[in-house]
């Protein structure tokens, strides 16, 4: 019994007998196509405005015979036809027909005969939504004309400095303020807020212009508890951000409130 020799390959149904000693290339691998478009519509513009021909009066036994050697060369390369196209082409040689019979007198109101209206209309219609479209692809696209630019912000360490100043000391010299406010009495007719972010601020403020604050005489008698504890919030709160010093200098010796540069 003989062996059927095995065939390498079939091209556009042809057998390959031998195979290819180099770069084997398939047949019409090659072909470029220049120009594409989206529809029958985009073809007929197309056809129009190449040969600047006015929209309004087309050519239309000249646009037909271009637009049919199109659809034929399609058809001749073997490109899968799409339905749009042939209904157009049908729609144009209706057109052409039509306009090669005679046209019957108009009777009554007037009528408009030209069988190219309804064709020249939406050819308008799709000139304007093409060249709006246009005109969006033209402005800038984040992707492909512009980059969003982020960047990351380094972590940069910090250092919390704890005032050298035990809690005991700290209480004792609140304890001597308050009992202070205490014997400060006064008729007050408004009541101001006030603002621990404020009081921070005014500390800040008498820091640069003396080196260092005695801690006491940044309570104002006059303000009563609430000034006490909002002054003692601020220099605690400046204190946590390592934005001010609380020292003793020597035992039993006041407290004294410095900037910290």
């Amino acid at each position: 019994m003989t062996s059927i020799p095995a065939i390498p390959a079939i091209i556009q149904g042809k057998p390959l007998e031998t195979l290819p000693t180099d770069l084997y290339i398939p047949p019409e691998a090659l072909r470029i196509f220049l120009e594409s478009f989206e529809g029958p519509l985009d073809l007929l513009l197309y056809l129009i405005q190449r040969q600047n021909f006015d929209i309004l009066n087309v050519p239309i036994a000249e646009i037909t015979r271009q637009y049919l050697e199109y659809v034929t060369l399609i058809k001749d390369l073997q490109l899968d036809l799409a339905a749009d196209y042939l209904v157009m082409a049908a729609l144009l040689t209706e057109i052409k027909s039509q306009m090669l019979l005679p046209q019957p007198q108009e009777t009554g109101e007037e009528q408009n005969s030209d069988p190219r209206v309804r064709l020249i209309r939406q050819l308008q219609e799709y000139a304007l939504f093409k060249q709006a479209a246009q005109q969006l692809w033209e402005l800038p696209q984040v992707g492909r004309d512009t980059f969003p630019v982020s960047i990351d912000l380094p972590k940069l360490p910090k250092d919390i400095i704890v005032p050298p100043v035990t809690w005991n000391i700290l209480l004792k010299t609140m304890q001597e303020v308050m009992q202070r406010a205490i014997l400060f009495t006064s008729h007050q007719v408004l009541k101001e807020p006030l603002s621990v972010r404020e009081r921070m601020s005014f500390i800040l403020d008498q820091l640069k212009t003396q080196h260092s604050l005695q801690f006491t005489h940044l309570f104002t008698l006059e303000e009563g508890r609430a000034g006490a504890v909002v002054t003692l919030l601020a220099i605690l709160e400046l204190a946590r951000e390592s934005l001010i010093h609380i020292i003793q200098v020597t035992p039993f010796s006041p407290l004294q409130i410095t900037h910290i540069t």
